[in-house]
């Protein structure tokens, strides 16, 4: 790119014009190299540059993020596209606010995924969440279910007596492009991702709280030490007292990933068992656990909050995250990318954002329908 353009390129910035890629490259160099960028030389820059796209991820103070110095333009001007292919979104410091600029409309173009889900009673009646009014939706078991005003699926004791010590079941099932949240009737709360589904009784009787998931889920459990809360998913099984810890059980990931947060996880297999500390992930694959400390809980947990987090991540695991919340088929064309990815980006953004972010790291794309074409 020639100076000219770039120098427009800052134009664009200051005046608050620039597309939320472009102040995330902007943003993202000022950060990095603020320090030694004005003394570095322009091979320096070129040589840091693969090392410099994948730094995505940064905090700026909100009172300093439009106070750049004349020096700062001038070394931008110079070096700005550096970082030419940064997927970063910027949050400010105090309010961890997602910093967005407003974005024009695509032909064809895929929203972000939302509160989607269907709950299936036990009667096999089915509800669709998505459009359901706030309140109760039906009792079964001594329990009462009810959509909150936030949006959340609730069980509580209808304060009636339950007749009977049979487990009655409900399943809630989110599609490609929706999650939902629940608070089941001993307190626990669970975030359920797309594509997931959870198996629960409406009401825990006897000695244990079992629950059966595929896909991904976010559990709050409450405690209880008289009463294990075990989840049970793709052959292994977390059994918990209270804690909050995340599961991603997805079919097509190398492995079941179980990671805590708080508290203190048992993870347990045909083939034996592994108690699993805060900051630690268990990994499951044929048949064995695996257990990784150090681990980064906000990219477990990314997406209960509303964002893609990538860690040294190829293309194919970038784009099943994508596939999932856009709830798109992918497909590839010639040879695979080698280039990985890190950072994170707001999953309230349309498909096409998200790919324009992907293209500036020579990631080329084709949108057909419901369909991404990955190309070389």
């Amino acid at each position: 790119m020639q100076l000219k353009e770039i120098e427009q390129l800052l134009e664009k910035y200051n005046k608050g014009e620039a597309t939320p890629a472009e102040n995330a490259l902007i943003e993202s160099w000022y950060l990095t190299y603020r320090n030694d960028a004005p003394r570095a030389s322009h091979q320096q820059l070129e040589e840091d540059q693969e090392d410099s796209l994948n730094k995505l991820l940064f905090q700026i103070n909100s009172t300093t993020k439009r106070s750049y110095t004349r020096a700062f333009a001038i070394a931008a001007s110079l070096l700005v596209f550096v970082t030419a292919g940064v997927l970063m979104f910027m949050h400010h410091q105090a309010k961890k606010q997602q910093f967005m600029a407003a974005a024009k409309p695509v032909k064809n173009d895929l929203p972000p995924g939302g509160n989607k889900a269907i709950l299936t009673l036990a009667n096999g009646s089915t509800v669709v969440l998505t459009d359901a009014k706030n309140g109760k939706l039906a009792s079964q078991g001594g329990v009462v279910v009810s959509k909150t005003a936030d949006g959340q699926i609730k069980y509580a004791g209808s304060g009636q007596s339950i007749s009977s010590n049979t487990l009655v079941y409900n399943t809630a099932t989110t599609p490609k492009g929706g999650q939902y949240q629940f608070i089941l009737s001993d307190g626990t709360k669970v975030w359920l991702n797309s594509a997931s589904s959870i198996k629960y009784p409406v009401n825990f009787i006897g000695n244990e709280r079992r629950v059966e998931l595929t896909g991904e889920a976010y559990f709050e459990v409450a405690h209880n030490a008289a009463k294990p809360f075990r989840v049970v998913s793709s052959g292994q099984t977390v059994e918990v007292l209270g804690t909050h810890f995340n599961i991603n059980a997805y079919a097509d990931e190398s492995a079941v990933k179980t990671t805590l947060l708080q508290g203190s996880v048992k993870v347990s297999s045909a083939d034996g068992s592994s108690v699993i500390k805060p900051g630690e992930q268990a990994q499951f694959n044929n048949g064995k656990i695996n257990v990784v400390s150090g681990v980064d809980l906000d990219a477990a947990v990314a997406w209960k909050n509303g964002l893609f987090y990538f860690e040294d991540s190829n293309i194919q695991e970038v784009m099943r995250q994508f596939a999932r919340w856009y709830d798109v088929d992918v497909k590839y064309e010639g040879e695979l990318s080698a280039r990985h990815f890190a950072g994170e980006i707001p999953r309230n953004i349309n498909a096409t954002q998200m790919l324009d972010i992907l293209s500036f790291k020579k990631i080329h794309y084709k949108l057909q329908g419901k369909t991404i074409i990955v190309m070389p």
